[in-house]
């Protein structure tokens, strides 16, 4: 008896079916929440206008960033910063914000 771990479609190579499980969220609908802010120009107002007098360069997450994490943080029911920590690598999230990898709860709380 075979197992069958991946299938490859016949009509394009690139496109590979599997049946591990893979990233799950529950937060699909940030993704519309995403679209509206983009459609009416709220992420772009942010990155240009939105910034704070910290004088520290060796920050990975902008100001801007840590904004729309809790946003969206927020939005999803999730009301505390010590949620960042169990959201850092969620697939929705971290594709709506672009990012590998999320702002952790200490970051959330300096900023």
């Amino acid at each position: 008896m075979s197992i069958l771990n991946t299938i490859s479609l016949e009509s394009n190579k690139k496109i590979k079916i599997n049946f591990n499980g893979g990233n799950l969220s529950s937060d699909g609908g940030l993704l519309l929440i995403k679209e509206f802010a983009a459609k009416v120009g709220l992420i772009k107002l942010l990155k240009k206008l939105f910034k704070i007098n910290d004088h520290t360069n060796s920050r990975i997450h902008t100001d801007s960033d840590n904004l729309m994490q809790m946003l969206y943080q927020i939005i999803a029911a999730y009301f505390e910063d010590d949620c960042a920590d169990k959201l850092t690598n969620d697939p929705v999230l971290t594709s709506i914000l672009e990012k590998e990898a999320l702002a952790s709860q200490p970051t959330l709380s300096r900023f």
